[in-house]
């Protein structure tokens, strides 16, 4: 190996080492809120988003905020989902990814029906030992709230949340009755 083709090789090392660990930081901060659907990966949002809003008022349903200075000025004004309060209504048009002219999200492939497939944004677990039908009394608040089908099933009158077809929209939790809620969203690891 000669001389420019060693340094080269460093240099390359160094730059992929580098990146990994700023990427490595940024997802860790970023576990403390949801993106919007069809986020792209976290360090390429904060370099693609220019924080105009207009994702913020195109929400039909008033999910997404802007996330506040505390948090530090590469997150500050950025969009994120209140999925602990509403629930994100997957919109079929998809208003707040179709205003996003930066590409902060994106639309990904369509599937073989012409729409694109469901993301993922959150995970959403039911908390049994909260959830009223899981400790005796019937309750069904839930039970129509899921917009993908199987992802909220019913077994012998109680629900169950399948991880693999969940894309966390948190419309089960709004919908249930129990205070706390006895559904979690937790943001993607």
């Amino acid at each position: 190996m000669d001389r420019r083709s060693f340094f080269k090789a460093v240099t390359d090392k160094v730059g992929n080492s580098v990146v990994r660990e700023v990427d490595n930081h940024v997802n860790k901060c970023a576990s403390h809120w949801i993106r919007p659907p069809y986020a792209v990966p976290e360090l390429d949002f904060l370099l693609a988003c220019t924080r105009c809003g207009k994702c913020i008022e195109a929400c039909p349903h008033q999910v997404i905020f802007n996330l506040p200075a505390r948090l530090g000025t590469r997150a500050m004004g950025t969009p994120a989902m209140d999925l602990l309060n509403k629930g994100c209504h997957l919109c079929e048009d998809w208003p707040c990814v179709d205003v996003c002219e930066p590409g902060a999200l994106k639309l990904p492939e369509k599937t073989r029906d012409g729409t694109p497939e469901l993301p993922v944004m959150a995970r959403a677990e039911i908390d049994t030992e909260i959830c009223l039908p899981h400790s005796g009394p019937e309750c069904g608040a839930c039970e129509a709230s899921c917009p993908v089908a199987g992802a909220l099933r019913w077994e012998m009158c109680k629900p169950y949340i399948d991880p693999e077809l969940c894309t966390g929209c948190g419309l089960c939790r709004e919908v249930c009755i129990v205070e706390p809620s006895a559904v979690t969203i937790r943001s993607l690891p």
